[in-house]
């Protein structure tokens, strides 16, 4: 497939692919704050904050991590930052001669066909059995689970993980998918691991989910008595792994970063899909790396030597999957069950001995090995967990205060014309209740209990296994109703006293005007941020034109100390669940949005007054009216049987 122009190469994630000129624009040296000027640092660079191995462990109640993994993850993440003077190491230019192929085929493994939806719930065509729920009451409840077949798995597959369309410019060709990837390059693949289901396959199975064809490519056949023993009727399994390659064609160093934030994008798509059907999603995070890599059949895959420095050349090997996670889809109002996390681990472990089905596709001819990027994947393998794994929670709703801000489209017509935008008009405004609305669909633990915010109940984060970690520092500038300046959405309410104590004195910490009680807004400084939130993300315009921008601030060393270090992708991966949200919300209300991969790390955390690594940005956003490029040709996902678009 031909490259796209670069200045149309569709974006998940804006970020400049290139290392630009070391003279910048300096940061706004202040912005108005409640009639005052707010005083930042002189002097912004990466040294601006505390070195990160200086903390000590906040929780007595966990082993120290090991100290050697710790350290590689800490220096990662320091050493992949961008600031003003310098951006993390990556391509100087892209070699479109090597672009990776974004399709992963396993070579004669049989081809299964999946079957097609239409994406409108209107079409007559489509199949009443089949049609697709109201996105918004999705978040209120699910509906009756509809039963485990060809269909519904078709169906499963077609409104998370499948293409959503082509687009054409000149003599080039695209795709896009329904999940949303960094600078459209998509290193996720999926795989489903299944008891039999009839028309595909008689025999439990294991299989790779090749998009482009919206086909299962079977893999092996698995023990008959494996979901049995582990899992109650009606369940399956899908396996999502990365690609670092991919992702490291354009961005360098910084992709390993990139990848596990499309890794929390598949799982919220999984999720929403699941939803839709009557389905519930929990990762089987007991499992350790072993056990992910037997489940997909990646420990076929060639050894892979990691260099002791960035290296070019002809490395097939650096095309391997790196098997993130396994998430378990179960019909909703399922009774509880535990997964017995030691045995299963060891039923999976005999997969080694499967008869594995297809050679995986070449990629490209030439590599480039980020070595930083396979070390720090080495550190954060996790092990088996032993013990038991309770699944099932009950549905928490995050309600619908303000139904009129949605325009009554299908979860179906939500994901599937979900697109990022590259550019926003700097007009669109939004009502302050869309707003609040699209926050409250932000929230962890939905709403109606008197808990605080922090276990994650709510749709799609009710998938993760790990209670709220991850915030959003937010700049206001076009909703009406609600003064322009810096907010502040705490999804785990324990951290709220940390956070004010870590953050800027002089911030007002104050519930907004008309803010629902129950949603943990705060607002911190007033004033127009547009060209302070420009200049933190790489200086793109996006991040001031639209109605408002963020920053997905975590809960950081603290994190990887007290729960294990393999908990530094997992971040990612939350923060890639939320921005999902971020981008189907307003698709909903009829705007669009965008994640933004390239922002400055520590001016941000400067601009919040946060030293060293309790908190860490790993994550931009901004959403906003789009500007729609005239120039670009949209063409069906799937044209019809036959036709290669």
């Amino acid at each position: 497939m031909p490259p796209p122009p670069p200045r149309l190469v569709p974006h998940g994630f804006n970020h400049l692919s290139c290392l630009p000129s070391t003279t910048v624009k300096p940061l706004l040296p202040y912005f108005a704050a409640t009639g005052k000027r707010l005083l930042l640092a002189s002097a912004m660079s990466s040294s601006s904050s505390s070195p990160a191995t200086t903390h000590s462990n906040p929780r007595g109640d966990n082993k120290a991590p090991d100290q050697e993994n710790l350290g590689q993850v800490l220096k990662y993440h320091d050493q992949t930052k961008h600031s003003f003077t310098n951006y993390a190491r990556g391509p100087r230019g892209l070699d479109w001669a090597n672009q990776p192929n974004p399709f992963r085929r396993y070579l004669s493994a049989p081809l299964l066909p999946l079957l097609h939806y239409p994406t409108d719930n209107q079409n007559p065509a489509a199949s009443i059995s089949f049609s697709a729920p109201l996105y918004h009451s999705l978040f209120t409840s699910l509906p009756p689970p509809k039963p485990v077949s060809k269909a519904s798995i078709s169906q499963f597959f077609y409104d998370s993980l499948a293409l959503s369309a082509w687009k054409s410019t000149g003599f080039s060709t695209w795709s896009l998918r329904v999940n949303p990837s960094s600078g459209n390059l998509h290193p996720t693949e999926a795989y489903i691991i299944s008891p039999p289901v009839e028309s595909l396959s008689d025999a439990p199975f294991v299989a790779h989910y090749a998009p482009k064809e919206h086909s299962l490519e079977l893999r092996a056949t698995i023990p008959p008595d494996f979901f049995p023993n582990f899992f109650p009727k009606n369940c399956f399994l899908i396996g999502i792994s990365s690609i670092f390659w991919r992702e490291a064609w354009k961005y360098g160093e910084r992709a390993f970063r990139y990848c596990n934030h499309d890794v929390g994008h598949a799982i919220a798509a999984v999720s929403m899909a699941a939803a839709g059907l009557g389905w519930d999603v929990k990762l089987l995070d007991g499992l350790g790396f072993k056990e992910l890599e037997r489940l997909m059949g990646l420990h076929t895959y060639q050894g892979f030597q990691v260099p002791d420095k960035p290296v070019k050349g002809k490395m097939p090997e650096i095309e391997f999957e790196h098997p993130d996670c396994v998430l378990v889809v179960f019909p909703n109002g399922a009774s509880e069950f535990d997964v017995k996390y030691k045995e299963l681990g060891s039923a999976i472990m005999d997969f080694e001995n499967l008869e594995w089905i297809g050679k995986p596709n070449s990629l490209s001819k030439q590599h480039v090995c980020w070595d930083v990027i396979y070390r720090t994947a080495e550190a954060v393998k996790k092990p088996l967990t032993a013990g038991d794994g309770r699944l099932v929670d009950q549905f928490r709703s995050s309600g619908v205060c303000f139904e009129g801000c949605y325009k009554g489209l299908s979860i179906r017509e939500v994901v599937r014309k979900r697109r990022s935008a590259v550019d926003m008009d700097g007009v669109t405004e939004i009502e302050r209740d869309t707003f609040y609305q699209i926050l409250l669909h932000c929230l962890p633990s939905g709403r109606g209990s008197t808990e605080k915010q922090r276990r994650q109940l709510a749709l799609p984060f009710r998938a993760l296994s790990w209670d709220a970690e991850v915030h959003a520092a937010l700049f206001v500038h076009r909703v009406i109703g609600l003064p322009k300046g810096l907010y502040f959405l705490v999804r785990n309410e324990d951290h709220l006293d940390e956070l004010k104590q870590a953050t800027r004195a002089e911030f007002k910490w104050e519930k907004p005007e008309g803010c629902p009680d129950d949603l943990p807004l705060y607002e911190l400084a007033r004033g127009n941020c547009q060209e302070l939130a420009k200049q933190l993300s790489c200086h793109q315009d996006i991040a001031s034109d639209g109605c408002f921008s963020l920053g997905m601030v975590a809960h950081f060393e603290p994190t990887l100390r007290a729960k294990g270090v393999w908990m530094y992708p997992r971040l990612f991966w939350e923060t890639g669940v939320l921005g999902q949200v971020l981008y189907l919300e307003p698709h909903a209300i009829g705007i669009s949005a965008t994640g933004i991969g390239c922002f400055f790390d520590n001016p941000v955390h400067e601009i919040l007054g946060l030293r060293g690594s309790n908190f860490q940005s790993l994550y931009h956003f901004t959403v906003g009216g789009p500007v729609l490029d005239k120039r670009i040709m949209s063409l069906p996902a799937y044209p019809g049987p036959g036709v290669d678009a």
